[in-house]
């Protein structure tokens, strides 16, 4: 996809879903080789950050963002996406897991963590994302946030296009992994809620969640939202129904009958 039809799809779901953020395109690195002007936290900021917060960087204040362990200190997800010295990445996320009470002991962590999505130690060095009107790059992963009801406009485009359900896989915890790599991994689109490191570092509200997808699947999912619901009139916002006569309580009524409301 060319950058034109790259900010046509993200204006068109900007405005279809009228989304509060913008969607991002998320592209993995074997090489730290970024487009001009990006964003690196270490450089730019002199901090380290977490991945989600590079995310809202993204979504939010519009910035093109690049990411190495030098620009990174959340632990878990560096570990998961392959960004540390450690081969034994999902045992390790699983002890933590236990450690800070998220698992029960160090079995129920291990078989958490076993069932995520990471990236191999050293198979990529660089995060690269930014705004999907922007990016001038093809994504391995887009990103869209938004409330339940936006989301749930997407799958039912997705569902509607393909015929499918569409996965999940919740532990409330290292959730960047969940809408940045699983649907790179799969081939198939996902929605995540963000967790607590989402929600404490990178300001993610309590009402949103995330739907992401492959970066091939854009098209498919604008074709599905012009279709999804259409003789039904289903859209964002959702269309109140208001064909109904209200029922108030008794001292309404006694009023509304001494004025003669009740009457007519």
């Amino acid at each position: 996809m060319e950058q034109k039809n790259r900010q046509e799809a993200a204006e068109f779901l900007s405005n279809n879903l009228r989304l509060r953020t913008q969607p991002i395109g998320v592209k993995f690195l074997k090489e730290p080789e970024f487009p001009e002007k990006t964003k690196r936290p270490s450089e730019t900021l002199g901090k380290r950050i977490t991945i989600c917060q590079g995310v809202t960087m993204a979504r939010v204040y519009g910035w093109t963002v690049g990411l190495t362990k030098q620009d990174l200190i959340c632990v878990p997800a560096m570990i998961a996406f392959g960004l540390t010295r450690t081969s034994d990445q999902k045992g390790l996320v699983g002890k933590l897991f236990c450690d800070v009470s998220l698992a029960r002991d160090a079995e129920a962590g291990r078989k958490e963590s076993s069932s995520m999505t990471f990236l191999e130690k050293g198979e990529y060095t660089a995060i690269l994302m930014a705004p999907l009107a922007r990016a001038d790059f093809d994504p391995d992963t887009v990103a869209v946030y938004g409330n339940p009801a936006q989301v749930m406009r997407m799958i039912q485009a997705w569902a509607y296009l393909k015929g499918e359900r569409i996965a999940g896989n919740f532990g409330g915890k290292v959730e960047c992994t969940e809408y940045l790599i699983a649907p790179f991994r799969s081939g198939a689109p996902r929605v995540a809620i963000p967790g607590n490191g989402d929600r404490i570092f990178s300001m993610t509200q309590d009402d949103e969640m995330a739907f992401s997808m492959p970066g091939a699947s854009i098209e498919p999912l604008i074709e599905g939202l012009k279709s999804a619901g259409k003789s039904i009139g289903a859209k964002y916002p959702v269309t109140f129904y208001q064909n109904f006569q209200p029922e108030f309580p008794k001292y309404y009524k006694i009023l509304g009958k001494e004025l003669g409301i009740e009457d007519r």
